[in-house]
């Protein structure tokens, strides 16, 4: 097991901090979430899900990322997949998507994944209401969170669906509170992840690079780990090129390379639906997403497994 007490935000977060380095030291793919023909979500294709994914070097799961469809789920679904994922393997770290628009709700919605085994909360920036969503605004959400918290918290900066970025005075500022000890970051922008790095360093403030598809210039300027949803079809690669990075291999350029267009077709260009599409045709259970998202027209279908098995994957 993880050897966290579940006791107080204070006490929990000075243990995990002492290992913290260690324990995003890897792979974390957002998991997707399976569903049967009529949108309820399916536990049994999870967990054959879970036992494809196991076989991986994966050093544990984020569940109810972006890629897991989290904004369409209900609080007692998303503790239903937590529950299931730490129940299938104890010993793997579960991060969990924990960010709702108001502070109130994303506290008592950490409490209850806390209580189904999450172990860290991923809480993006709250962005409806752009407009006054200000540095003042982000500290007080994020300082209450973390104060409450029974579970240490990571920022979560992912521009590309909230339209604004965390700003870089409030990550450091918030990088000062002892529960909240990371940042994964989905911009890409490996000198705003430098610049985290470095102003953080004396806390052992952890950044993960949040795509496949730029590992190597955020780790060269110290990202520790990666949530790629590249790795739900492709995780034996992005462990591979995670090693490489972290062994100054000579073959780590090539294999980022390698990883790059894959990457950019199960994300920006054919978003949740690509990426559960080529699920299914490895032979996990991808489903189709919940609507409105729309299935993968079939004029996409294959140019997306053209990119897939040009990549090496065999679909």
């Amino acid at each position: 097991m993880l050897g966290i007490t579940q006791k107080s935000s204070r006490s929990i977060s000075t243990v995990f901090r002492s290992f913290s380095t260690d324990k995003f030291n890897g792979v974390f793919p957002p998991i997707i979430t399976p569903f049967d023909s009529k949108e309820n979500i399916s536990l049994d294709k999870l967990k054959k899900n879970l036992a494809v994914w196991d076989s991986k070097p994966f050093k544990g799961y984020t569940v109810l990322g972006s890629n897991g469809e989290f904004q369409l789920l209900s609080m007692n679904e998303k503790c239903n997949l937590v529950k299931c994922v730490k129940d299938f393997n104890p010993d793997k770290l579960v991060i969990a998507g924990s960010g709702q628009e108001s502070t109130k709700l994303t506290i008592e919605g950490i409490d209850r994944l806390s209580d189904c085994g999450a172990d860290v909360a991923l809480v993006y920036n709250p962005c409806f209401y752009r407009g006054s969503m200000k540095h003042e605004a982000y500290m007080s959400h994020y300082l209450a969170i973390a104060d409450a918290s029974p579970i240490p918290i990571l920022l979560y900066n992912v521009p590309a669906n909230t339209a604004m970025d965390i700003p870089l005075n409030t990550i450091l500022e918030l990088a000062e509170h002892e529960n909240i000890v990371g940042l994964k970051e989905s911009s890409g922008n490996a000198v705003r992840i430098g610049e985290v790095v470095h102003h953080t360093a004396h806390l052992e403030f952890n950044v993960l690079a949040g795509s496949a598809g730029f590992m190597l210039s955020t780790y060269s300027v110290g990202a520790v780990g990666v949530i790629a949803a590249l790795a739900n079809v492709m995780g034996g690669e992005v462990c591979e090129l995670h090693n490489a990075i972290k062994a100054n291999s000579a073959t780590a350029l090539d294999l980022q390379y390698r990883l790059i267009a894959p990457n950019t077709a199960v994300t920006a260009t054919y978003g949740i639906a690509g990426l559960k599409f080529v699920a299914d045709k490895i032979g996990l259970d991808g489903t189709l997403p919940r609507r409105p998202i729309q299935p993968l027209p079939e004029t996409d279908q294959h140019k997306l497994l053209q990119i897939m098995r040009k990549a090496g994957l065999s679909c």
